[in-house]
């Protein structure tokens, strides 16, 4: 075995060993037990594996490309926000932190190895671009985005306004990756939208995120409404992808007087339980929420509570499955670890990152409207909304 290869064992071994139990560049150590003969017995097989590559692999390999192409899947393969940067890279993501704040209006996680677009802001540079939740981002910058972290990739998104960022995207039912170049501009997020419906019982709100600001503008509204009459609520939290966590608890809390909103909790994580708050509660009645594929983070707490504490109907598609706190970690090597230490949980004990939220009354979108659209015969009169539309049906069966 040559010093080379013996060196890449034991680096990689090195790092595997902290990675896995947190401990090796962290005070405290290693401390032996059940876990910890596993993960060396793994180490073992590695370290087989490894030897085989270098010994029968068509070509010599590199190994320090395939060690570092381990330790990625190493950490990608805990969930899309856990990522390993090598020297170089966390670099380059540091770096990319001053780039500026101008964004194209994609709202992007990763799903079996790539950038997917969860949300597009109305009327960014992505929208008009036609980019929309679901698409595929192949590669930024000429980069794929299976070989670059979660967290690079949305510091790749940011920069100045007036700078242009190409990507390739994989759309359905095309075989062929578009290339699109976006211009960055300052993003102004859009209001809250807000419509009467079924003569005026019925208040639509739909904000564009979940923001402290627009979370506060949901509250006026609620608290303006008239305390008395027929009134119901719609909240359509469709395609809503941005925000923190805490403002889709404080949302939830002003729907609920009592119960569980959400929890957090992680293996070094105490539990955090998040109870309403009967000081916040706003508005009894009766209420349904519309959500979809694009619906995530914030936005999912409060679906998930207001579902499970039996507060109102969810109706639409399964949301997109996000929530989990970050830590980075950085290595003596000046490598680091972005990990997640803490997912949040639905009432029932669901965690959003595996289970997502699905609808207690589930409604997809027409597929002769999606097919329609995407061979560019589109109607030329109003687009039906089956998930609205069903919302309102159930909003009328309920008495105020």
């Amino acid at each position: 075995m040559s010093k080379g290869f013996k060196r890449s064992i034991l680096a990689i071994s090195v790092a595997l060993v902290s990675i896995v139990f947190l401990g090796g560049f962290l005070p405290g150590g290693v401390t032996a037990g059940t876990q910890s003969d596993g993960a060396y017995k793994q180490m073992g097989v590695y370290e087989e594996v490894l030897h085989k590559i270098q010994s029968d692999y068509v070509t010599t390999p590199n190994i320090d490309t395939v060690t570092t192409g381990a330790l990625h899947g190493l950490l990608e393969s805990l969930d899309a926000d856990s990522s390993y940067l090598t020297p170089a890279e966390y670099g380059e993501y540091k770096a990319h932190q001053n780039d500026g704040t101008a964004q194209t209006g994609m709202e992007i996680s990763k799903r079996m190895g790539y950038a997917t677009v969860v949300a597009v802001i109305k009327d960014s540079p992505a929208d008009r671009a036609k980019i929309e939740a679901g698409d595929l981002v192949e590669a930024i910058q000429g980069q794929s985005t299976h070989q670059i972290s979660l967290a690079t990739i949305r510091e790749l998104l940011k920069g100045q306004p007036g700078s242009q960022l190409t990507i390739e995207l994989v759309r359905p039912r095309k075989p062929e990756p578009d290339k699109v170049t976006l211009t960055r501009v300052a993003l102004t997020p859009p209001p809250i939208q807000e419509q009467q419906y079924d003569n005026a019982s019925v208040l639509y709100l739909k904000p564009s995120e979940m923001t402290k600001e627009q979370v506060a503008g949901i509250e006026a509204k609620l608290r303006a409404m008239p305390k008395t009459g027929n009134k119901k609520i719609l909240l359509d939290l469709r395609n809503v992808a941005e925000g923190n966590e805490e403002e889709g608890i404080q949302l939830a809390n002003a729907f609920l007087k009592s119960g569980t909103i959400a929890s957090l909790e992680g293996q070094k994580f105490p539990k955090k339980v998040f109870t309403a708050d009967p000081s916040k509660f706003i508005t009894d009645a009766p209420m349904a929420i519309l959500v979809n594929h694009g619906t995530s983070g914030a936005a999912e707490i409060v679906a998930a509570a207001v579902l499970d504490n039996k507060r109102g109907d969810v109706v639409g598609e399964r949301t997109f499955g996000e929530g989990a706190v970050q830590k980075t970690i950085d290595l003596p090597d000046g490598a680091a670890v972005i990990l997640s230490i803490a997912k949040y949980e639905s009432p029932s004990g669901k965690t959003f990152q595996q289970d997502a939220v699905t609808p207690n009354i589930q409604v997809s979108p027409s597929i002769d409207q999606y097919l329609a659209e995407e061979d560019g015969i589109v109607s030329k009169g109003p687009k039906a909304d089956d998930q609205l539309n069903k919302a309102l049906d159930v909003l009328k069966q309920k008495a105020a």
